[in-house]
């Protein structure tokens, strides 16, 4: 026991890491911080904007403009979690970032994926909701049921990303420090991790049906029934309109999946 206690020690004793991110083109780091300290503030007072918009506005109290609040604020998160240690960086020269840190970062940028895949789902079973049963939308979409869905692609994210935070803080990191990425990224540590990594990338494997293929089929499944519905309206107007209310989510859905399945 003592000794496995001691290895467990051994393997989470690095201080931190060196965050190298665009510090090897050091000729062009002011010009690197004009252009995105501006794409920082544009888009946090963006979604900010937003969410003070949805709020106020009682005409937007509506189920798909919740989740996409629920989006704006995860939004929020990532873009604050990665950019701002970068900026900091960039700023003030100094490129350490503690361990402990580090891994806070690696959690919150993968539960921000995780949350937003199901986020895209709940939002994809509004739309069938919307089209294939209008009558009951009201009582199926209610604010308890909307509270519901957020809560649980919020806890389900978060829950689903402790595992692969834990693993990867008990690695251990010898020789080189220098985090080659602008933020603690998965693929970076592992590349800097001197232990073995085969079961690590295992459970990443087996965790990523749940993380993305499954919040991808149960999205692509509501569009199914949403063209089916849409196919047996008569009218070509009840059509058009039927096709109005959900083409912009479904833009939004299946543009999104791709880059957060790259992500992960």
């Amino acid at each position: 026991m003592n000794t496995a206690s001691t290895e467990r020690e051994n393997k989470t004793s690095v201080a931190g890491f060196i965050i190298l991110g665009f510090f090897n083109q050091t000729h062009q780091l002011v010009f690197i911080y004009t252009i995105v300290l501006p794409a920082y503030l544009i888009s946090v007072l963006g979604n900010i904007g937003f969410l003070i918009l949805m709020f106020s506005d009682h005409r937007l109290h509506k189920p798909m403009y919740f989740f996409l609040s629920n989006l704006s604020f995860l939004d929020i998160c990532n873009t604050t979690v990665t950019l701002s240690t970068m900026l900091e960086s960039l700023l003030k020269g100094n490129t350490f970032i503690p361990f402990s840190l580090c891994m806070t970062q690696y959690y919150m940028v993968t539960i921000t994926v995780s949350t937003e895949f199901w986020l895209l789902t709940a939002m994809a079973y509004d739309r069938y909701v919307a089209i294939s049963k209008p009558l009951h939308y009201q009582l199926l979409m209610n604010k308890r049921n909307c509270i519901l869905l957020a809560a649980t692609a919020w806890i389900t994210g978060s829950l689903d990303m402790i595992p692969l935070v834990d693993f990867m803080s008990h690695f251990s990191f010898c020789g080189s420090k220098e985090i080659n990425h602008f933020f603690c990224d998965q693929n970076a540590l592992l590349k800097l991790s001197c232990s073995d990594t085969q079961n690590f990338e295992t459970l990443v494997l087996s965790e990523g049906p749940f993380v993305a293929v499954i919040p991808f089929l149960l999205t692509l499944s509501s569009y199914i029934c949403i063209i089916g519905a849409i196919l047996k309206i008569r009218s070509s107007e009840g059509k058009r309109k039927a096709f109005s209310t959900c083409s912009s989510t479904s833009l939004l859905l299946f543009c999104s999946m791709p880059v957060l399945c790259a992500s992960t």
